[in-house]
């Protein structure tokens, strides 16, 4: 029974870390009003309200550097819960 506590234990802590670690690495909303961007010469005008995608981040966030102890966290919990069924 505390293999099986401990490796759901790990498994959500690699989850909690990784996220964890993007919600660090910078702002997800842009709080300056944004631009006034015309639809076509007609005058119809679109304002698009502030949103959560960040401009210019890419996936940068995603990759295995910044990740690793999140993914082995849950590899060890994930190994450690399978071991227990097998």
């Amino acid at each position: 029974m505390f293999v099986i506590l401990f490796g759901a234990l790990l498994t959500v802590a690699g989850v909690v870390y990784m996220a964890g670690a993007v919600l660090r690495r910078g702002r997800l909303s842009d709080p300056a009003p944004s631009p006034v961007v015309p639809i076509h010469p007609g005058g119809n005008f679109v304002k698009s309200g502030p949103t959560l995608e960040p401009r210019r981040r890419g996936l940068g966030f995603l990759g295995l550097s910044q990740n690793w102890p999140g993914l082995l966290m849950m590899g060890v919990g994930l190994i450690l819960l399978l071991s227990v069924v097998l």
